[in-house]
């Protein structure tokens, strides 16, 4: 069954096909590398993710994603350093680099990033959270929750100061958690919260991204793949800023030696026929979480078209030709 919809976009993308977004050393070229493999797989716009590091890195990493040309990039997604300190809510972030909000601090990354830093997210129980919150609102940045061990009161505050996005849902939190309350309940029955999900078999089970759609709606939820350089390439070991992630036979991105997931491997066409299996929403329903939905949460367009071969019997999704 042929299909065409529009070009897809993804919010987080921490870099694909060998390629580190928070890598020393980035260049145009290598990121034009990347948006060409990312095209491929459906993927016409997208917001580089930058993750928790040394002011001297981000700022070397920004200011080349800043400068590309063309409406591939459509913006910085700046994840930390306002994000817990705990494991595993931290994630593969590293903990040096962890630090409370700061407005001064944002507005120095915001300049070094020439201004295209769209979304932040960060977690509500750092100190200056709010604050920063009230400020990205007023200039137009949007603000999600993620990497977080807030209390409902704080995620009620940071959604009351104007967040609106949860990270990766079910994602970026404790291993064990309180049966209730906790935060991915709070975040699943807030309204005013869109939910990214990680749709790889890895990050969430099944059962668990069929829940939280239909806890969040469709139009609510919004496909990610955090990708990292291993996305795209065969088992191996590869790096995120400065840490080493391992990348598995079947397709798992992992902190080697520890539980934690580090980024992933997916790519965003597999990400919508994961869903569709997953959850038994049609086709349609689905590639709007990968298009034009999270294009309209930024308040953006979507670019281009993608003209896709889609077997609803056996789940599989095979692009075919983009247009740009």
């Amino acid at each position: 069954m042929r299909i065409e919809v529009p070009g897809l976009f993804d919010l987080q993308v921490n870099g694909f096909g060998g390629i580190d977004f928070n890598a020393a050393g980035l260049t145009a070229d290598r990121v034009d590398d990347a948006l060409q493999q990312m095209l491929a797989t459906g993927v016409t716009r997208c917001l580089p993710t930058l993750i928790t590091s040394s002011f001297e890195q981000f700022a070397a990493s920004a200011r080349v994603l800043s400068r590309m040309s063309g409406a591939a990039v459509a913006g910085i997604h700046m994840e930390g350093p306002y994000i817990s300190p705990e494991d595993g809510a931290r994630g593969a972030h590293p903990r040096e680099h962890v630090r409370p909000a700061s407005i001064d601090d944002f507005n120095r990354r915001q300049d070094a990033a020439n201004g295209r830093i769209v979304l932040v997210t960060l977690a509500p129980e750092v100190a200056g959270a709010v604050g920063l919150i009230e400020h990205l609102v007023a200039a137009g940045v949007r603000v999600a929750i993620g990497h977080t061990a807030a209390t409902p009161g704080q995620i009620a505050d940071a959604i009351a100061a104007g967040a609106t996005l949860a990270t990766h849902l079910g994602n970026g939190c404790a291993q064990m958690l309180p049966r209730h309350p906790n935060a991915i309940w709070e975040l699943l029955a807030a309204d005013a919260v869109f939910a990214s999900l990680i749709v790889d078999g890895h990050h969430l089970p099944p059962a668990t991204v069929k829940a939280m759609m239909r806890a969040k709606g469709e139009n609510r939820t919004i496909l990610v793949t955090d990708a990292v350089a291993a996305a795209g390439r065969p088992p191996g070991t590869y790096t995120i800023g400065g840490v080493t992630s391992e990348l598995s036979a079947d397709g798992r991105v992992s902190l080697p030696g520890t539980p934690y997931l580090a980024g992933s491997a997916l790519t965003l066409d597999r990400a919508i026929a994961n869903t569709v299996r997953f959850t038994g929403l049609s086709i349609d329903a689905v590639t709007k979480m990968a298009s034009t939905i999270p294009a309209s949460y930024l308040g953006l367009a979507t670019g281009g078209t993608v003209t896709a071969d889609w077997d609803p019997d056996t789940g599989e999704l095979h692009v075919r030709r983009v247009m740009e």
